[in-house]
């Protein structure tokens, strides 16, 4: 999505990363359903790379466990540093956080995640449904 794409959506937007092909269209229904725009990204290394480019989004909702560099704590870590008004997601069905590793105003979420889940950790960052 190029850059005056976004400025065309009066929605909010959300970056979903998940490198398990069926959870990340899953997750990005769900987001969607919320609302957002969704874009997806397969690695924490494409979302960083995307994010460097268009930073005026509104969600992150990465996994953990991905292929490259980046995991998705280090990418929320990079996020929440570098772009503080980027709401940030963390989901995983295998990983703990250890301390450090949720900065900001992330949330750690448990996978399997499920549509009220994602509506309840929404609203908690007060971004509830726009739809």
């Amino acid at each position: 999505m190029e850059t005056s794409e976004f400025a065309k959506l009066s929605e909010p937007i959300a970056l979903v990363v998940d490198d398990e092909p069926l959870v990340l269209m899953d997750t990005a229904d769900m987001i969607s359903d919320e609302g957002y725009a969704v874009v997806e990204a397969r690695t924490a290394d494409e979302a960083y790379a995307f994010l460097d480019r268009h930073s005026s989004l509104q969600l992150l909702f990465t996994d953990v466990q991905m292929p490259g560099k980046l995991d998705g704590f280090a990418l929320a870590r990079a996020v929440a540093d570098r772009w503080p008004h980027i709401c940030i997601v963390i989901a995983s069905g295998a990983a703990v956080p250890r301390q450090g590793d949720v900065s900001g105003d992330a949330t750690f979420i448990s996978k399997p995640v499920s549509a009220q889940l994602v509506h309840e950790v929404l609203v908690k960052h007060g971004m509830p449904r726009t739809s």
